[in-house]
């Protein structure tokens, strides 16, 4: 069984990041301008599987990102979501975080259930 997530590793050229564990892409189907994939480069499905460096390397893949699409697209705020199995809503069984920008000018209060209700 293939995996989009491990084939679009293979794509360097659509990186907006990447580090030693993950690599960053923009969202086929964004919540938000500028919504971004921060992609585990190791098949594995959850969250809670991470070990310690797997972990220092989102936070740093988060903190990189979030530069490249502040410089870019200048969001007032974030929503980081994780959807932790298919119940949560993850669609692809492979590890990933969503990095979200918000903007006040065109949302109204709430967090990402929000967003995601107006799409």
């Amino acid at each position: 069984m293939t995996c989009l997530f491990c084939d679009l590793a293979q794509n360097k050229d659509a990186f907006l990041y990447e580090n030693s564990f993950f690599y960053c892409v923009p969202d086929k189907f964004p919540a938000s301008p500028g919504h971004a994939l921060i992609i585990l480069k190791t098949h594995k499905e959850s969250f809670f599987e991470l070990a310690p460096e797997e972990l220092d390397g989102a936070m740093d893949a988060l903190k990189e990102t979030k530069k490249i699409l502040d410089g870019k697209h200048r969001p007032d705020a974030y929503n980081i979501a994780v959807n932790e199995g298919a119940a949560a809503g993850r669609m692809i069984p492979h590890m990933h975080i969503h990095l979200i920008p918000r903007y006040a000018s065109a949302e109204k209060r709430g967090g990402v259930e929000v967003l995601l209700k107006s799409k």
